[in-house]
């Protein structure tokens, strides 16, 4: 369960006299040959000095140009890839650095050697995790392919740097987050029956036991005895047992009030008697990206060994129509006493969550972030660019905001004002879970609130950032790996 990445290392070596299959030299736009530059375009008989001449390459943003190689003695293969017009050179090395790795990856070059220039740590960190993002495939339930078809596997990466010794704090730093990512879109990306809540608990039990995290798992007798009647009741429906997950690392000062992290894992959604539409129906088992996010984060923290205190807890189950399936027009109750009216089975995720929030506070956090995959009407919102970010502390929301803008995860505020609560008042209970199409994400959020107490909080809503549909240039379809850099600056920061 360990993830899996490729071997990046640091090299003092020159771009010019870098004899990698591939060199991949990133630029801004608008570039210039000169300084280690000239000594490339030199090795390449002037090639490079002439491409930037007739403006064969501008520097775009995304932008690449194959300009071939040389015999011996320099690079076989040398992949120019545009930055733009730079606002966030962290933001656009990590870009770039993923694009390069996926033309490794294409080109089947086995290797790869990247340039940007002079880097600071925490842009050797940005390329390390830009690497490692572009270089990550999942082909674990697919056949090889003819061996006279096969393409060299991209199994190592070299950043290139002026001081490796000054470079080893962002190569260690990148190596930590990529792996949490890398955890995160391989749970992510495996198929629901592979990935169930019993996977879940055990990939939680292999990160504790390798980084000495203590860990509690509650399957459905233990919730039952805890009265979370509105988790168990979303798996009402599945004979597979529902876990609640909580691990905890001890990284900071005893005593001191630790960081919440938690996460919806809906293994499978399909909706349960309010069931979904067939086509795209597959496209559920990305459901669990929030519990994902939250494991693949509390791998990175560990990694990182950073000096504070850290709960991370989902809630796996799957929610599926049958004949024990809750239905719309129930009343169940949740762990803190509040009832609530089951209005929309395929609102179930914030079902899960209302009561692992109100566990949540029996370790008195000072923060508490949850990640979920939660509201179609999110994506209506913000599409595929913005995460939803709320919650009950102004203050926290904005830090939360900061963080994932940091980590290239950009997230916009919505509001959570008293007056939209009317749209899940319930005649019959203390609140409904669904209060219809009008503000979906925003009255979903201010449902969990009703379980949030005495703690800041927030909530991020990530429906339309955890997966794409589509291909992104920087990754491929599928998981985004979002939101592990969120929770991993904001912690980072916290530790400071």
């Amino acid at each position: 369960m360990q993830p899996t990445l490729i071997d990046i290392t640091l090299s003092a070596v020159a771009p010019g006299a870098a004899s990698s299959p591939l060199l991949v030299v990133a630029l801004p736009a608008q570039p210039a040959v000169g300084g280690p530059l000239s000594e490339l375009d030199a090795t390449l008989g002037g090639a490079l000095q002439r491409s930037l001449a007739r403006s064969d390459f501008r520097g775009s943003r995304d932008e690449t140009l194959h300009l071939g190689g040389v015999a011996d003695g320099g690079p076989q293969r040398v992949l120019l890839v545009g930055m733009g017009k730079i606002t966030d050179r962290r933001a656009s090395i990590r870009r770039a650095a993923a694009i390069a790795a996926r033309h490794a990856v294409k080109y089947g070059t086995g290797t790869v050697d990247f340039w940007a220039g002079a880097l600071v740590d925490v842009e050797v960190e940005a390329a390390v995790v830009g690497l490692a993002a572009g270089a990550w495939e999942y082909k674990e339930q697919k056949s090889l392919p003819p061996e006279d078809e096969r393409r060299t596997p991209l199994s190592r990466a070299a950043v290139l740097v002026d001081d490796i010794e000054a470079a080893q704090p962002g190569l260690a730093s990148g190596n930590a987050i990529a792996a949490g990512h890398a955890l995160a879109r391989r749970l992510a990306m495996m198929p629901g029956n592979l990935c169930t809540p019993d996977y879940l608990a055990a990939t939680a039990e292999d990160i504790g036991a390798r980084h000495g995290l203590r860990i509690t798992v509650l399957g459905r007798e233990e919730m039952t005895r805890e009265k979370m009647g509105s988790f168990l009741c979303v798996a009402q429906g599945t004979p597979q047992d529902p876990k609640l997950v909580v691990l905890e690392y001890r990284g900071g000062a005893e005593g001191a009030q630790p960081v919440a992290l938690v996460g919806k894992g809906l293994c499978f959604d399909s909706g349960g008697i309010s069931i979904k539409p067939a086509q795209g129906m597959e496209l559920m088992k990305f459901d669990m990206c929030g519990a994902a996010g939250v494991l693949g984060a509390m791998e990175a923290i560990a990694r990182l060994e950073l000096p504070v205190n850290v709960v991370g807890l989902i809630g796996a189950t799957t929610n599926m129509p049958s004949g024990t399936a809750v239905n719309p027009g129930d009343v169940v109750q949740a762990s803190n006493g509040k009832y609530i009216e089951i209005i929309n089975t395929d609102a179930e995720g914030r079902l899960v969550l209302a009561d692992v929030l109100a566990y949540t506070k029996r370790f008195d956090p000072v923060a508490v972030i949850d990640a979920a995959t939660l509201t179609g009407a999110c994506v209506v919102a913000l599409g595929h660019t913005a995460t939803g970010v709320m919650g009950n502390d102004d203050a926290l929301v904005n830090e939360v905001i900061a963080a994932g803008a940091r980590a290239g995860e950009p997230g916009w505020a919505l509001p959570l004002w008293d007056d939209y609560k009317e749209l899940i008042r319930s005649d019959v209970a203390d609140v409904k879970n669904s209060g219809g199409r009008a503000a979906g994400t925003i009255t979903a959020a201010l449902f969990l609130q009703e379980f949030v107490d005495g703690f800041p909080w927030v909530h991020l809503d990530i429906a339309g950032t955890a997966y794409t549909e589509s291909d992104l240039v920087t990754l491929p379809r599928g998981p985004t790996g979002t939101p592990v850099g969120t929770f991993v600056e904001f912690v980072r920061a916290r530790a400071v």
